[in-house]
């Protein structure tokens, strides 16, 4: 992406926005970030009071690049570089242990922080000028789907966020993978474009899932990214089958389905390739959800290991359906 005279306004406004201490919408390869000075309590705090975060829900800290290390964390283990100079820029988020000045309110009340460098020119230019790091969780409500477009930040927030960058569609479309260097195990916490294998091939063995003793880490819980159309996760003979019956109990229903679409039901077909479908994801169920029908049923993709970072989306986001109707 080439930088215009547009973008270096753009910038300059996002600058001075967030050194007197407000929030801006940050772009990046994943999705748009909801961006504060991760150094500043009230910035961090405006944040949480626009997303209606929980307050033990811990911040991803965006920096520069690996140089900003040091400044966050302590104690780093020569792994966490190892990543950090294969990966980032890039959708990688590390957890490790904090410095002593990072803020709780970032950390969760915890003893860790998380950092990434972003892979998007508008926020790596932003992260140069502004010299530290930015708390940037997505720019959605909290819970709700995550924003992949400037539009999306816009619809969220409207004037509440001053200045929104507009740096297109975001190329991976889904959240970074998050791996733990805190403890004695390195563990992916959260699944994400960068897979098992490819850390592997840097890192060597890697965990997958919490231990008893991981930190919490953002977009975790088990009911998130959702529509507020009540969703539901079902193979296509169950979306069949669950689509006629709901249809003849009067209700109005969408289909999110996978390399087809069903005959007979509206909705969206997305590519049957797992990066394809996680960038179009979020925005397809944002178009889905505006319809306001009272069903959305979404085909569910092959329990495959190309597929976990969207089927951990997916998953989340019907978490709080109810049973399938006999």
């Amino acid at each position: 992406m080439k930088l215009g005279p547009a973008d270096a306004k753009a910038l300059d406004d996002a600058l001075a926005a967030l050194r007197r201490g407000d929030v801006v919408g940050l772009p990046t390869e994943t999705v748009y970030g909801l961006a504060g000075d991760a150094s500043d309590p009230a910035a961090v705090a405006r944040i949480f009071a626009l997303k209606g975060r929980p307050a033990d829900h811990p911040l991803i800290v965006h920096v520069a690049g690996i140089e900003a290390i040091d400044a966050w964390a302590r104690d780093v283990p020569a792994l966490a570089r190892t990543l950090a100079g294969a990966f980032w820029p890039g959708p990688l988020t590390l957890i490790l242990r904090k410095q002593a000045h990072v803020l709780a309110e970032v950390t969760g009340g915890q003893d860790t922080v998380g950092l990434r460098c972003p892979a998007h020119p508008l926020a790596l230019q932003l992260l140069r000028r502004f010299g530290g790091g930015l708390a940037a969780p997505s720019a959605n409500r909290f819970g709700r789907i995550s924003p992949t477009r400037a539009a999306h930040v816009r619809e969220e927030f409207g004037d509440a966020v001053p200045v929104v960058l507009d740096g297109g569609d975001c190329e991976v479309g889904l959240e970074s993978t998050i791996v733990d260097l805190s403890g004695p195990t390195p563990r992916i916490l959260r699944p994400g474009k960068l897979g098992k294998a490819e850390l592997e091939a840097i890192a060597g063995p890697i965990c997958e899932g919490a231990a008893g003793d991981s930190p919490r880490v953002s977009g975790a819980l088990a009911s998130h990214y959702s529509p507020h159309t009540r969703t539901q996760l079902l193979t296509r003979e169950e979306l069949v089958e669950q689509a006629r019956r709901y249809r003849a109990l009067g209700e109005s229903v969408l289909a999110l389905t996978l390399g087809s679409a069903i005959e007979g039901l509206d909705g969206r077909v997305l590519a049957d390739d797992p990066d394809a479908y996680g960038h179009d994801l979020y925005a397809a169920l944002r178009e889905l959800d505006a319809r306001r029908a009272d069903r959305l049923l979404v085909e569910a993709p092959p329990a495959r290991r190309e597929w976990f970072a969207v089927l951990d989306r997916l998953g989340r986001a019907a978490a709080d359906a109810p049973e399938v109707a006999p």
